[in-house]
């Protein structure tokens, strides 16, 4: 892609138009493109991948109340172990669930 030597806003008219003439053909330049490679469709599906990872059956928000201390002091040691809120409470959950056999 040619760049033009100068910002557009100072380009006098005939320059202008030279500079944006591709974009008058049908699909303005889109004929440049060329088909994905394998590469490229991985990382375009990766960005297209919204949310959180799934783990186990995929996650469900809650509403919960917390008295202020306890979570200030759970969001505390979730930092300082390097945790989200959320696997502090998952894993804690966890720990008084009877264990499945």
């Amino acid at each position: 892609m040619d760049m033009p030597r100068k910002p557009y806003g100072k380009m006098d008219a005939a320059e202008l138009a030279a500079a944006t003439a591709r974009y008058d053909r049908p699909f303005g330049g889109w004929e440049e493109f060329k088909p994905m490679t394998t590469a490229d469709r991985r990382m375009h599906q990766q960005a297209r991948r919204r949310g959180r990872p799934k783990v186990g059956r995929g996650a469900k928000r809650v509403m919960i109340t917390v008295e202020k201390g306890l979570l200030k002091a759970a969001d505390d040691y979730a930092k300082r172990v390097g945790m989200s809120r959320s696997e502090l409470v998952a894993n804690g959950i966890r720990s008084v669930l009877p264990k499945a056999d």
